[in-house]
């Protein structure tokens, strides 16, 4: 049974896997964000699609979230570890540090948001991220010396342009903790198929709210993510070995 992971991470490093091979993949709902990278760690099998392409060339709002996902289940996959960059909304919680979520707020308008546009269907989310995953997620950033932080609430917004200030203070109050552009409906799709789904978040900045912080930018985003993607990277392989 293969593990899905979202994000790409570095992980389709063929140094990292054996036996690394691209498959392209159609479905019901058009073509996924990126050619399925297959590949072996150990002993497991890892299937590893690039979110928004390989070249970061589709928008949010823009990516095909019911092929991607779709595409997993279709491939075997039922626990997909979904790497993703976030913004904080909360002092404690640092940029170049992970973040776990257990409950998201989706902000977004403009998706599709089901697989069910047929029939009706009403799925249960009020525990919408796998708690055995993020259990050895915890464990094992323990076990690394990761500074890290469980538990927390993520609000997905629509991008692509970054929150206004009041937004961001707006967020806060209503008890979110990081921002991001991309867990919804991700986790909600997930959901209606049945998989066990996880976000690994990477905080990179303090949104806009902070005062004396500079503002987020793309280029701040990206710089933190390329700092800390190898900690993102040995979480994913030491947590994949114990799934």
């Amino acid at each position: 049974m293969p593990i899905a992971i979202i994000g790409g991470s570095g992980l389709d490093d063929p140094r990292l896997l054996k036996e690394v091979k691209e498959k392209e993949i159609d479905t019901p709902y058009g073509k996924p964000s990126s050619k399925l990278t297959f590949g072996k760690y150990q002993d497991k099998e890892i299937i590893i699609l690039a979110r928004h392409d390989k070249n970061h060339s589709i928008y949010p709002t823009a990516i095909n979230n019911r092929a991607n996902i779709w595409a997993l289940k279709e491939q075997g996959c039922k626990v997909i570890l979904a790497a993703t960059a976030v913004g904080s909304l909360r002092e404690e919680i640092k940029p170049g540090d992970l973040v776990f979520p257990d409950q998201f707020i989706d902000f977004t308008r403009f998706r599709k948001v089901t697989f069910f546009e047929d029939k009706v269907i009403h799925t249960p989310m009020s525990e919408p991220f796998s708690k055995r995953v993020r259990e050895a997620l915890v464990a094992q950033a323990k076990k690394l010396g990761l500074d890290h932080h469980n538990n927390k609430t993520v609000v997905t917004i629509e991008g692509p342009r970054f929150s206004s200030k009041a937004e961001s203070h707006m967020f806060r109050q209503w008890g979110a903790d990081i921002i991001n552009m991309s867990t919804a409906p991700e986790v909600v799709l997930a959901n209606e198929l049945g998989l066990e789904y996880q976000a690994i978040a990477m905080s990179t900045d303090y949104d806009c709210w902070k005062d004396g912080e500079e503002p987020v930018t793309f280029e701040m985003v990206m710089r933190t993510m390329k700092e800390n993607s190898e900690k993102v990277k040995e979480l994913l392989l030491e947590v994949i070995e114990k799934l």
